[in-house]
């Protein structure tokens, strides 16, 4: 009897046809850009997944292979863009590939977001603008003011660049009628595609990065040692390899602030070392902080809402 291949059980091949298979699941689709013409080395196969019996969202990854899985209902319910736009991962939606679709659901609800009008999508961009500014206020309370430190400006650099790339970037895609992709390679994909028609919204979202190229990329690299960011680091390694020095750039200020958002709490408690790495990481010698970073995420969101 011949064995199995050892590796063949992880194949996206192998992964799409066990999914498409599995009674439980009702609709699968391709995410990102493996598979597809825009592929390079660092695209990771993705799958988007309906399935029975799970109550809530989950991802999971293995073998270098992601699973976004939804509860079954959600493929009804969101047909319907005021249901859609209120909990749905809408770019997901939007540009992923249907593999698997006896329902035909998958396909109506990409219908839907593929056709919405211009009222509508103005509408939208109107909503994410709205939470953005409420956000930028909290953190201005939060961050700002007298006998505030180093750890609320650092605090309020974070919270101004998730602003920015969760709520702003996606509001000024409504103006084109596209949805962001949050791949690594992130910076190439707003330049190519929002960078010549809203030059200012582009160059503020690029300043709250502060990128550098190729040396900021290798310094920032280089931070990530002992502080847990192994996968991370691999990753944006090889992003760094393919030339996408900026996204690498993005890609570890933005992991870095999700995972050690204790250590800038806690940023006075620190090593001088462990300062020093993550100070790198995050680029507090190159990006505006605290009221300075909020004040900059205020210009993009005026540059998004006048479409500048």
């Amino acid at each position: 009897m011949t064995e199995p291949h050892p590796h063949r059980e992880h194949t996206p091949e192998r992964s799409l046809e066990r999914l498409s298979a599995d009674r439980k699941v009702r609709a699968v689709a391709q995410a990102g850009s493996y598979g597809t013409d825009f592929a390079w080395v660092g695209s990771q196969p993705t799958f988007v997944v309906f399935e029975r019996d799970i109550l809530s969202p989950r991802s999971e990854t293995r073998a270098g292979i992601t699973v976004e899985r939804y509860p079954y209902p959600k493929l009804e319910e969101w047909r319907d863009w005021d249901a859609a736009r209120a909990e749905a991962p809408l770019a997901t939606l939007a540009t992923s590939r249907v593999a698997y679709d006896p329902t035909g659901h998958y396909g109506r609800i990409q219908r839907m977001l593929w056709t919405l009008s211009g009222s509508q999508l103005a509408a939208h961009r109107e909503e994410l603008l709205s939470t953005a500014g409420s956000r930028l206020d909290a953190a201005r309370r939060a961050y700002t003011g007298p006998g505030h430190g180093v750890q609320e400006q650092l605090l309020a650099l974070a919270d101004a660049r998730e602003i920015a790339l969760t709520l702003l970037y996606p509001a000024l895609l409504t103006r084109l009628h596209l949805w962001p992709e949050f791949e690594i390679r992130l910076p190439h994909a707003w330049r190519a595609s929002a960078g010549l028609t809203f030059p200012k919204a582009v160059y503020r979202l690029e300043a709250l990065y502060a990128f550098g190229g190729e040396t900021e990329a290798r310094r920032v690299l280089l931070a990530t040692r002992g502080l847990g960011l192994l996968e991370q680091e691999r990753r944006a390694r090889t992003a760094f390899q393919a030339g996408y020095y900026d996204g690498a750039v993005r890609y570890l200020r933005d992991e870095t602030a999700r995972t050690h958002r204790a250590d800038l709490h806690a940023w006075t408690h620190l090593t001088s070392a462990r300062r020093e790495k993550l100070g790198t990481l995050l680029g507090v010698s190159r990006a505006p902080l605290g009221p300075a970073a909020l004040e900059l995420a205020g210009e993009l969101l005026d540059a998004v809402r006048d479409g500048s």
